[in-house]
């Protein structure tokens, strides 16, 4: 498996395009960016204690630029670059020939969960039936609710599961790698709206990505610029790649 530190270079890599940001929408839930190809989104995530790469933001930067902040500890500016680059990666021509599939379906399906120990790593919806199915479900959460384990426990019970979802936003908050590195034994689906549909990532111990396509933009923009709590899901589409 390549080094996961590499996964952010891979990232912004993949962006061929020269054209430019046309527009970054800010809100409490999510960071929007888009350009000529598409529209995408990044989980808001509002830490602001480095200096920003780009003093005057990304609207107005070449694509393949804007993505490479991504990888910015002003995770701030990283939730527009991961949007930048969902902007390029996350549209129905580009997933139609990769043969993605339509995500109608949980992430999960086809895998048999029946007595696997499972790691949800972020507070979201798993697929109906998994805590009766599964041997043991831990829900590991920076923020934790009720039945929640905080974050620290990933390095205890991540090597002990078989099946590993974690939230695309572990790409802004720099997380990602080393969940990748504890999860190495499992199946590992990396889900949610921040996900860039990069075919790249699979190389990195990733085995299934699950994204969104933002087909009604100015619906979108205005759910993020108001701060429209609701799933983003209702203006676009869900896919699905697999390795």
């Amino acid at each position: 498996m390549k080094k996961t530190l590499e996964l952010y270079e891979a990232l912004a890599d993949g962006v061929k395009s020269e054209d430019p940001v046309l527009e970054t929408v800010g809100g409490e839930l999510w960071a929007m960016a888009s350009a000529a190809e598409g529209m995408g989104l990044g989980m808001m995530t509002p830490v602001e204690s480095i200096p920003p790469r780009y003093a005057g933001g990304l609207c107005g930067l070449p694509l393949r630029e804007a993505a490479g902040a991504a990888a910015s500890w002003n995770l701030r500016e990283a939730s527009f670059g991961l949007a930048a680059a969902n902007a390029w990666y996350n549209t129905e021509a580009r997933l139609e020939k990769l043969d993605c599939g339509l995500g109608d379906l949980y992430p999960t399906a086809g895998l048999d969960l029946r007595d696997k120990v499972v790691g949800v790593v972020g507070h979201m919806r798993g697929p109906r039936g998994l805590r009766e199915e599964a041997r043991a479900v831990y829900v590991l959460e920076r923020s934790p609710q009720p039945g929640d384990y905080p974050d620290a426990a990933c390095d205890w019970l991540l090597p002990r599961c078989d099946v590993v979802l974690i939230t695309g936003s572990s790409i802004i908050n720099k997380t990602l790698p080393h969940l990748l590195e504890l999860c190495e034994k499992a199946v590992t689906i990396l889900l949610g709206p921040s996900v860039p549909m990069c075919p790249a990532l699979l190389d990195f111990g990733i085995d299934r990505l699950s994204g969104l396509v933002v087909t009604e933009r100015e619906a979108m923009a205005a759910q993020v610029r108001h701060s429209v709590h609701g799933s983003p899901y209702v203006c676009g589409k869900s896919f699905l790649l697999k390795k």
